[in-house]
């Protein structure tokens, strides 16, 4: 059987009161009331309700500290404003207080059923979202240890033993022997990397990330990507030109983060570039952000892919035969871009080459800058 909706009406008026109740009479709720706000907070501890119905003016407790005290308690209770002095002024400082509507007296009986039906509907959904993210965490933790102790640990006590092997074997190894333990290994790096892809894209927590925020030079984390990327270009003669404006403003981030993200949309340039090409890194400012841009000359992305391309493990169709990828690094980019208040946008035509600009908000230069 369904649990009845709790609905808490708080007024000092006893005729609005019993007026509300009479019209909720006989629908799968369980009301109660209070005269005051001193007395209805304490029954939000007690009756743990829904729904809150809040005069404004009230004697003792207004209804706007009812609000305040109600929102900190608990945010998912759904509070609904009934006043016969409705103002904009005061319609607009309730909502900054917590309240999701606002009915003004007087009122009729349609117009207080719906908007109870409306109000509890937003209640089953913000707790349907809290515990869909619950979820969500529970899913990503117990797919990072299945990974890490499952198939991370195992691969990497096989590619020690390979070592040893290969070392003790070392002087009696023919030519075919020796490429195929090259090739084991190459092959079991390949997987180990591509298992920290994975743990990396599930280990993204924005809240905790937003946690180390600080003052950070883009202009450094460029440099820290590129010193990083800069030996698989040399080695797909890819030529990486850059156009650094010297007087870019700081964002607020984490730097090894930023620069996480930077490598892997260069990286991604790299590996559907022609070898021989040539990649464009830049950065400028507008108005309100720093743009970081990261354009090639490689092979394209089509229209039908285009819109999935930040979509964890996605790859498409592109460049397939050319080189091989997981769809991890642009998902983790945008997750990491996102958490920074930022966006990415892409533009590409298969054969022309792709363009990808990193939009990050200019910080107020309040905190010292870290690179």
């Amino acid at each position: 059987m369904k649990a009845k909706s709790k609905i808490l009406l708080i007024d000092d008026e006893e005729v609005v009161r019993d007026s509300c109740t009479q019209i909720l009479e006989g629908g799968p709720y369980e009301i109660a009331s209070a005269s005051d706000g001193t007395a209805g907070l304490r029954l939000v501890e007690e009756f743990q309700p829904d729904l809150i119905f809040v005069d404004l003016k009230m004697p003792g407790i207004s209804g706007f500290e009812v609000l305040e005290k109600v929102a900190a308690m608990d945010p998912t209770i759904v509070m609904v404003v009934i006043t016969g002095f409705a103002t904009i002024s005061s319609a607009v400082d309730a909502m900054k207080k917590g309240a999701y509507d606002f009915l003004p007296k007087p009122f009729t009986p349609e117009e207080f059923r719906l908007i109870t039906r409306r109000s509890l509907e937003k209640r089953r959904l913000t707790l349907e979202t809290i515990s869909l993210r619950r979820e969500k965490e529970m899913l990503r933790e117990h797919f990072a240890h299945i990974v890490s102790h499952e198939m991370k640990a195992p691969l990497s006590a096989v590619q020690q033993n390979l070592f040893a092997l290969e070392f003790e074997l070392a002087e009696t190894l023919n030519e075919t022997q020796k490429e195929t333990f090259k090739r084991t290994k190459s092959r079991i790096d390949e997987l180990l990397k591509l298992i920290n892809s994975w743990l990396r894209f599930v280990s993204v927590d924005i809240n905790q990330l937003q946690e180390k925020f600080v003052q950070v030079s883009v202009k450094d984390e460029i440099a820290r990507a590129l010193e990083t990327i800069g030996p698989y270009a040399v080695r797909k003669d890819v030529e990486i030109i850059t156009a650094i404006d010297e007087s870019l403003h700081p964002v607020i981030g984490d730097g090894l983060s930023l620069s996480e993200a930077f490598g892997n949309l260069i990286s991604n340039a790299i590996k559907y570039s022609n070898d021989g090409s040539k990649i464009l890194v830049k950065a400028e400012e507008n108005a309100n952000d720093v743009v970081v841009t990261v354009k090639d000359e490689g092979v394209g992305i089509s229209k039908e892919d285009l819109p999935h391309i930040f979509e964890g493990f996605f790859r498409g169709k592109s460049g397939q035969a050319m080189a091989s990828g997981h769809g991890i690094g642009l998902a983790v980019s945008h997750q990491i871009i996102e958490a920074h208040n930022g966006s990415i946008e892409v533009e590409s035509e298969p054969g022309a080459g792709t363009t990808f600009a990193v939009h990050l908000p200019k910080a107020n230069p309040v905190q010292p800058t870290t690179g």
